[in-house]
């Protein structure tokens, strides 16, 4: 069985943050990444620090994040122990990337990205560890074109890991980013899993490699595609009340905002993911027939690509 490497993750994701920030910033051509490096000394609740990278009013993307984090807690909150019990009392390490891009342009798509690893040790037992993470994307006005794309950089990235990678992390990617109370998916899907520890730490670190990687492959190409796409107020508007989607899901059911918000993380790196703007409407319906209502009545529900 291969060796936990702490370290090695950490290098990776440092490195895998610089890199997304890099391409993300020459696709843009204007803007930059502002770092916000932090540290929190341990205590009572989280400790640890990250780097915060923020960009702002670009000329594709509106505001975006791509963070760092690697924080340590002497005991995991109550809600992670209910599901978990078999992690009481000890304590834990959490590390990841985690990003979320909202352009400007509603032809493109908002996307969001995460790697992550989590240990908890206790003297005299085994480590309990696991790998996360994933990629998906959310469009305002999909692209047959552009979901299909995607969805093949993700089969790609999946298959030197099994043939029933893809198909298994596919479909809890749909699970996971659904939206009960709207009866509807956050946008097209991905890939997404979590507790990944069945093969040995070698395997699983080179898969979370391969995803942290294949977000840029997949990505980058459809924004390029979009980016000059023309566009009025009536698609501003809905990009804005579907951003309000957005909020709705990460607030309410992402995992990772709760934990981090349950265990004390730092609250201006958790909610970076949400927009800048976003709009409710009461009672909103899309026209039939329209543009907007071809991603209510074709991408907003799961299906193979």
């Amino acid at each position: 069985m291969s060796a936990i490497n702490k370290e090695a993750v950490k290098q990776f994701l440092m490195d895998l943050q610089d890199s997304i920030c890099q391409q993300l910033e020459q696709v843009d051509g204007q803007a930059t990444f502002v770092e916000d490096a932090w540290h929190r000394e341990p205590g009572e609740r989280l400790g640890g620090g990250g780097r915060t990278r923020v960009m702002k009013d670009g000329a594709v993307f509106e505001q975006g994040g791509v963070n760092f984090s690697h924080v340590q807690g002497k005991q995991m909150p109550a809600s992670a122990t209910a599901h978990r019990p078999e992690l009481a009392g000890r304590h834990f390490e959490a590390m990841g990337v985690s990003l979320v891009m909202h352009p400007n342009n509603p032809y493109v798509p908002t996307s969001h990205a995460n790697v992550r690893f989590f240990i908890a040790e206790k003297e005299g037992e085994e480590p309990i560890w696991w790998f996360g993470g994933g990629f998906d994307l959310t469009p305002f006005y999909p692209f047959e074109q552009d979901a299909q794309y995607w969805h093949d950089v993700a089969k790609e990235v999946c298959a030197p890991f099994g043939e029933e990678v893809y198909a298994e992390h596919k479909a809890w990617c749909d699970k996971y980013f659904y939206l009960p109370h709207r009866d509807e998916t956050r946008g097209v899907g991905g890939l997404f899993f979590d507790d990944l520890n069945q093969w040995e730490f070698d395997k699983c670190f080179d898969y979370i490699k391969a995803v942290g990687k294949g977000y840029t492959q997949a990505y980058i190409p459809i924004v390029e595609r979009r980016k000059d796409t023309e566009y009025g107020d009536r698609e501003r508007q809905f990009q804005l009340y579907r951003r309000g989607r957005y909020v709705e899901f990460n607030l309410v059911f992402d995992r990772g905002t709760l934990f981090g918000l349950q265990s004390g993380g730092r609250t201006e790196s958790i909610l970076m993911s949400m927009p800048p703007l976003a709009r409710w409407e009461y009672s909103y319906q899309v026209e039939s027939g329209s543009p907007e209502a071809e991603l209510y009545d074709y991408f907003l529900k799961p299906r193979e690509w």
